[in-house]
């Protein structure tokens, strides 16, 4: 599927509040910086102002201050272009190594630190592969065994697979909100997050990304299966609103896709197949484009033989029926009952024609 890139969990708001006593300390030692060297810590893209700052002297550096609540920091010194994330909470720090491979220094002290490390040994490669896998997809790779997408999925259940039991084994650690966060950029189902949610200490709800977690919950209820489909009007090519409410009283797949999407127009045959075996059976489809000029809007659907009903509004990933349905990947589709309530989600190949069968026998 063609995937926005993973979205970087430390470029949020200012952090929630949650007083702690004690205060940080990082003390560190690195080969190779000049003396007087300013050392500063950041809170990335969302304060500009170090939270904290020193001078180097023969390479080694300490920095003092306080954190509300554990979070991502980065460690940076000169003109700030290598970096080095510390998850930090209100204890010892201390960072070792060479300032030629300063985001390769070596951190010690900090419980969350401790778990931070853990998680990027084990969930790195893995991601790193995951964006390896998906960019050959979006970039139309040869797959006619099907072998990368079958290695995607498999890498997606092993990153779920490998979350609970990291999660499991930290309930009471800050860096377990963060994994499921993480995680839950693969999409799984809102049962899952919610089940990763309710293992986590009270204590760590209360954090950032506890809260973060949380609220990522409630954005996934929308288009929760058994749900009531939220209604939208767009315009079609013609620029005639249409409404999703218009539908009612027929099985409607809204399916969210482009014509640059080369997953969607792979796609794309087989919902023309599933449209031609059942629109005769109260089946439709209205597809909804994230693209941006009309003119290749519209020659895929006249290219792909998509004769159903599309709306856009041409804004990319801010179409404002996309942003409604929480959807950061497409194609992405929910098949809509008669009642207006979902009956299910990114229906692909056979399994879309498996469930039209049942429903429309």
């Amino acid at each position: 599927m063609t995937i926005r890139l993973l979205v970087s969990l430390v470029a949020f708001l200012p952090l929630l509040v949650n007083a702690q006593v004690k205060g940080f300390t990082i003390k560190g030692n690195i080969s190779g910086l000049p003396n007087g060297t300013e050392v500063a810590l950041y809170m990335e893209d969302v304060n500009s102002e170090p939270i904290a700052k020193a001078s180097s002297n023969n390479g080694s550096f300490e920095l003092k201050g306080t954190v509300a609540d554990p979070y991502i920091y980065v460690l940076t010194y000169g003109d700030k272009s290598k970096r080095l994330p510390i998850f930090l909470d209100n204890s010892i720090i201390k960072v070792s190594g060479d300032a030629s491979s300063f985001p390769r220094a070596t951190i010690e002290g900090g419980e969350t630190q401790k778990d931070f490390s853990v998680f990027n040994t084990q969930f790195s490669p893995l991601f790193e592969r995951l964006q390896v896998v998906a960019n050959q997809i979006n970039q139309q790779t040869p797959d006619p065994e099907g072998k990368l997408r079958a290695e995607y999925q498999n890498l997606i259940n092993s990153i779920q697979t490998q979350t609970d039991a990291f999660i499991s084994e930290r309930r009471s650690s800050y860096v377990a909100p963060f994994a499921a966060m993480v995680a839950n950029q693969l999409q799984p189902e809102i049962s899952v997050t919610q089940r990763r949610y309710d293992m986590l200490a009270a204590e760590v709800k209360k954090t950032y990304f506890g809260t973060m977690l949380n609220k990522a919950i409630e954005d996934a209820s929308v288009g929760a299966i058994g749900s009531v489909a939220l209604d939208f009007i767009q315009n079609d090519p013609e620029g005639k609103p249409v409404s999703l409410s218009s539908f009612r009283g027929k099985y409607v797949l809204i399916d969210f896709w482009a014509s640059w999407c080369r997953p969607c127009r792979q796609e794309n045959p087989n919902v023309v197949n599933a449209y031609n075996r059942f629109k005769s059976k109260n089946f439709t489809v209205l597809g909804v484009s994230l693209d941006r000029e009309k003119a290749a809007w519209l020659k895929a659907i006249s290219d792909d033989k998509l004769t159903w009903t599309h709306v856009s509004d041409l804004k990319f990933w801010s179409n404002e029926v996309a942003q409604k349905y929480k959807v950061q990947s497409i194609p992405q589709n929910f098949l809509v009952g008669p009642d207006g309530k979902i009956l299910a989600a990114n229906l692909r190949g056979e399994q879309l024609i498996s469930q039209l069968e049942s429903l429309l026998k």
